[in-house]
């Protein structure tokens, strides 16, 4: 395939390195430095684009792949408030588009196996439950797309908590929650690709419930494998879609 790289970062060039590696060409990389080949002309040569840009690019690039018609990727989180929007122009425009919080193989089963343990635990009301999430310092947004999907497939199988609340760890106000309140606790730390935690704690144990990441390239390697399920698909995704887990 030919890929277009919206969000030229780190991330980006992980993601370089392992497609040319799967046999893909890279064909156009965009970053803050050449907005202006961002362009119609430039995108129509790619077969997919992957973007892991910022939340105040997103939207953007989403537009201009829209317009090209090229199927889109999107890794970068920080814009889900505009999902339906951005849902209904791609699905009018019969316009492909996958999303996700998190790419990462590991991640997706730890997501699945999150929502299992949640209803588990549903019948054990003696276990409190909050996620942790560490990231790096350069990381825009908190909660991470990921911890926010985690909490929100607790909150799917655990009867006892309605909604979440996050706290960004070292931030000016300490969070009270309510009973039915799911805390994410945030912490950024320099050079941490990211640990994601769920804790249930009694007063006898604790249970947890980890995912560690060693580096990006996980990220990066399930970008990858969604640009290669999506291509030649038309309509709006969920990168829960390109999973089977079934048991």
């Amino acid at each position: 395939m030919k890929i277009a790289i919206l969000g030229y970062g780190k991330m980006g060039q992980i993601i370089e390195q392992l497609a040319i590696e799967r046999g893909h060409d890279i064909v156009l990389k965009v970053n803050a430095d050449n907005l202006q080949d961002l362009t119609t002309a430039n995108l129509k040569n790619a077969d997919v684009a992957i973007d892991f840009s910022t939340p105040d690019s997103v939207l953007q690039n989403i537009e201009a792949c829209f317009s090209s018609g090229v199927p889109l990727v999107v890794g970068t989180t920080g814009w889900y408030g505009r999902l339906q929007e951005v849902k209904n122009k791609c699905l009018e425009g019969n316009n492909t588009l996958l999303y996700g919080s998190n790419f990462s193989v590991g991640v997706n089963i730890f997501f699945f196996v999150n929502k299992i343990l949640a209803k588990i635990m549903d019948r054990y009301p003696q276990y409190e439950v909050q996620v942790e999430e560490i990231h790096h310092t350069e990381k825009l947004d908190a909660p991470s797309g990921t911890a926010m999907s985690i909490a929100e497939g607790i909150i799917g199988g655990l009867s006892r908590k309605s909604e979440w609340v996050n706290e960004l760890v070292g931030g000016n106000t300490e969070l009270i929650t309510k009973p039915d309140q799911l805390l994410i606790e945030s912490h950024r730390i320099e050079d941490v690709p990211g640990t994601h935690t769920v804790i249930y704690s009694s007063e006898v144990d604790d249970i947890e419930f980890k995912h560690k990441a060693h580096s990006r390239a996980g990220f990066a390697l399930g970008a990858i494998l969604a640009a290669e399920w999506v291509h030649g698909k038309k309509g709006f995704f969920n990168v829960t879609d390109m999973f089977d887990f079934s048991v």
